[in-house]
C-alpha cells in the first residue's frame, strides 16, 4: 500500500484544483516540507479539512505531482491504472487499425488521467517514459496493467528525471520479448528507423505526424528544401518521398548523419542524391548567404534550448532572429515549416515571434495553415499548457 498524507490547499489554489486543474506545485500546499517520499498519496482539502482531490507526490519541472481522482473513495491501484489504459486504448482504437501508421502514442499523461507517465506504441512495443520519481513507483502496476489490458510484444522504459534533469542510462528492456534494432515503423506509409535500446530519444518525434503528411502531401512536389535542426531527418524523408527535387539536412550533433542516412535507406531512397551537413544552423546560415543559396520550403523546428561553441538559443528569446535568418534564404513564394515545442508561451505569442520577423524585414507574409497535437497526444482542456506543440506553415509575400 503507498503511503497516504492528508495536506491543506491554500485558498487560492483550491478553487482552481476543484475546478480541474490536475498539476500540484508545492506553493499550493499548505505544509509542503511535510512531503518526505515521493509517490506519497496526498489527500488534498480545503482549509476546513473537505477533501477536494487526491494526488501523488513526484517532482518534476512542472510542479510537485498531478491530481489523480476527486473521487473520496477511488483507491490508486492497478485496477485504477487499468481503467486509465482501458480509455486510452478506446481512443486509439483506429490508429491500432490502421496498417498505415504503427508509431504513436498510447497514454498522454494528464491527458489520459494520469500525468507524469507517458506511453508510446511501436509497432508491438510500448515505451513507458517516467518523469519522477513520484511516477516510476508506480511501474509494477502499470506494467501489471498493460499486460491484463493490452496485447503486445514487449515493454521498454525511459527515465526521465535524477536531479540534474538528465537522461538516466540504464538497461530500457522491462518485459515481455526485446526487440531487434532498428524497429522499422510505419508513419501515413512512411518507414521509420527506430531504436527504444538507445538513450533518450528513438529516432523520431510523434507529434510531428500530421505536419510530416502535410509537408509530403501538399508541399513537396518539386520543391527544394531545407530542413534545419534535422535530427535523424524524418522532414527530410516525408518531403523526398513527396517528390522533393532535392532535401538538406542540417544538425551539429554527429550521430545526425548517420541516423538520416539510415532513414532514408529503410525508404529505399538514394541518401546520396541528398544533402546532409553536420554542422551548426547558424553557421550554415551564413554559408547558404554568402553562396547565394535559397529554398522554396526551409523547416525550423530547434530544441527550446541549446547551445553550441559559438551560439546559445532560446526559443523564448531568439526565434524571431532564427526566422529573420531563415527568410533570407527563401524563395519569394516559399514556405517556412515554423515550429516550436516550448511550452512556456501559447501560439499566440508565437505567432508574435513570426510577425516581428517579416516586419523588421519590412516583408509580407500569409499563414497557411496551423497545427498543434494530434489526437493521439490528448490534452486535458483544463491545462492547457500540456498542447505544447505549435507549427505554421508561412508563405512569404
Amino acid at each position: 500500500m503507498k503511503q497516504q498524507i492528508t495536506i491543506k490547499l491554500k485558498d487560492k489554489s483550491k478553487a482552481e484544483i476543484a475546478a480541474g486543474y490536475p498539476l500540484i506545485t508545492k506553493d499550493s500546499l499548505e505544509g509542503a516540507e511535510r512531503l518526505q517520499e515521493e509517490g506519497t498519496i496526498i489527500n488534498l482539502t480545503d482549509s476546513k479539512g473537505r477533501f477536494v482531490a487526491k494526488a501523488y507526490y513526484g517532482n518534476q519541472n512542472k510542479g510537485a505531482g498531478w491530481v489523480l481522482t476527486r473521487d473520496e473513495t477511488e483507491n490508486i491501484d492497478q485496477a485504477f491504472i487499468e481503467r486509465k489504459l482501458i480509455e486510452a486504448l478506446r481512443r486509439r482504437r483506429d490508429l491500432f487499425n490502421n496498417p498505415e501508421t504503427t508509431a504513436f502514442r498510447l497514454f498522454n499523461g494528464e491527458g489520459d488521467g494520469f500525468g507524469g507517465v507517458i506511453i508510446d506504441y511501436y509497432d508491438g512495443y510500448f515505451l513507458v517514459s517516467w518523469y519522477s520519481e513520484g511516477v516510476y513507483s508506480f511501474k509494477e502496476d502499470f506494467v501489471a496493467a498493460l499486460k491484463n489490458v493490452a496485447e503486445f510484444k514487449g515493454i521498454y522504459e525511459k527515465k526521465r528525471f535524477d536531479t540534474k534533469g538528465q537522461y538516466i542510462e540504464d538497461d530500457d528492456f522491462v518485459a515481455g520479448e526485446r526487440g531487434e534494432f532498428p524497429l522499422i515503423v510505419k508513419e501515413n506509409g512512411v518507414n521509420y528507423a527506430v531504436y527504444m535500446n538507445d538513450g533518450a530519444m528513438t529516432g523520431i518525434f510523434l507529434d510531428q505526424r500530421e505536419v510530416r503528411q502535410a509537408i509530403k502531401e501538399k508541399y513537396a512536389e518539386g520543391k527544394t528544401v531545407l530542413n534545419t535542426f534535422s535530427y535523424t531527418g524524418a522532414f527530410s524523408i516525408a518531403a523526398a518521398l513527396g517528390g522533393a527535387d532535392k532535401t538538406t539536412s542540417v544538425d551539429l550533433a554527429k550521430r545526425s548523419s548517420a541516423k538520416t542516412i539510415e532513414q532514408f535507406s529503410v525508404n529505399g531512397i538514394d541518401y546520396e542524391n541528398q544533402d546532409i551537413l553536420v554542422m551548426d544552423v547558424f553557421n550554415y546560415f551564413k554559408y547558404a548567404k554568402r553562396k547565394e543559396l535559397k529554398f522554396d520550403i526551409v523547416i525550423l523546428d530547434p530544441p527550446s534550448f541549446a547551445r553550441s561553441k559559438k551560439y546559445t538559443f532560446s526559443t523564448s528569446k531568439d526565434y524571431t532572429n532564427l526566422m529573420k535568418e531563415a527568410i533570407a534564404i527563401t524563395e519569394d513564394k516559399g514556405i517556412i515549416v515554423a515550429s516550436t515545442n516550448s511550452a512556456s508561451f501559447g501560439m499566440k505569442k508565437f505567432k508574435g515571434f513570426i510577425d516581428r520577423a517579416f516586419k523588421d524585414l519590412g516583408r509580407k507574409y500569409s499563414i497557411v495553415e496551423e497545427h498543434s497535437l494530434p489526437p493521439d497526444f490528448r490534452v486535458d482542456p483544463k491545462f492547457k499548457e500540456g498542447n505544447y506543440l505549435k507549427v505554421l506553415f508561412v508563405k512569404l509575400g
